[in-house]
């Protein structure tokens, strides 16, 4: 009786405040994709040129930075943005554009690591450029890699993103914080259960662009095997 009490509320309090927890969502998902967007801009290009440049010195200085970032509790990181950039949303993303480097960054690297020597000199026997050889032969190779590191960076960035709220820029942490100071369990649920459903399609989203990618990375390989 209890249980379906709680449903009929939580099924009114949906009704009424489904605006705000749009307006919330809408918002979370604003500044985790400008994050991930960011990091991603940054940590791809820095990993290709530590893949393809194995100079020892520069690889151990960016990735001792990236991991120091990583390292820093969000919290803290949030503290020390605030006397720089103030509050909002403009801190928020700062912050968890640095927490998305490193995975994305670490993925990158490994992914053209990985690529076979073989098939880049046989594509230089086919003719291809260098530009070509990085954009039709080493790139469809490392994506899977590289996708493995976004899918994972926005599964944590969108669940970090809630903390977002305690300096100010807004996102489904704000429902959750605000449910906290009212003790009001549907803003609590709500926040939690948004923030889950965000991450989970997020990543369904990005690992079917992942498979779609590794079938022409495969063709790829074949075609370029055979030469």
């Amino acid at each position: 009786m209890l249980r379906s009490d709680w449903l009929a509320n939580y099924a009114d309090f949906w009704r009424d405040r489904y605006a705000d927890i749009g307006t919330a969502a809408l918002e979370h998902l604003t500044i985790s994709a400008t994050a991930i967007a960011l990091g991603s801009l940054v940590a791809i290009p820095l990993g290709m040129l530590l893949a393809s440049n194995r100079i020892r010195w520069l690889h151990t200085l960016v990735f001792t930075i990236a991991n120091i970032f990583q390292t820093v509790p969000s919290l803290a990181l949030l503290a020390i943005l605030i006397p720089l950039l103030g509050i909002g949303v403009k801190p928020a993303i700062f912050a968890l554009f640095l927490y998305a480097i490193l995975p994305i960054l670490r993925n990158t690297y490994a992914g053209f690591s990985s690529v076979d020597p073989a098939l880049v000199e046989s594509a230089k026997g086919m003719g291809y450029g260098t530009v070509q050889r990085l954009l039709a032969i080493q790139f469809p190779l490392a994506f899977p890699y590289i996708m493995s590191g976004i899918r994972m960076t926005t599964v944590y960035i969108i669940s970090w993103t809630t903390l977002a709220s305690l300096i100010g820029a807004g996102g489904l942490g704000q429902l959750i914080v605000s449910g906290m100071g009212v003790n009001k369990e549907e803003l609590i649920v709500t926040g939690a259960l948004a923030a889950i459903v965000l991450a989970l399609v997020a990543d369904r989203l990005l690992g079917a662009l992942e498979k779609r990618f590794t079938r022409k990375a495969r063709t790829v390989t074949r075609e370029t095997s055979y030469v």
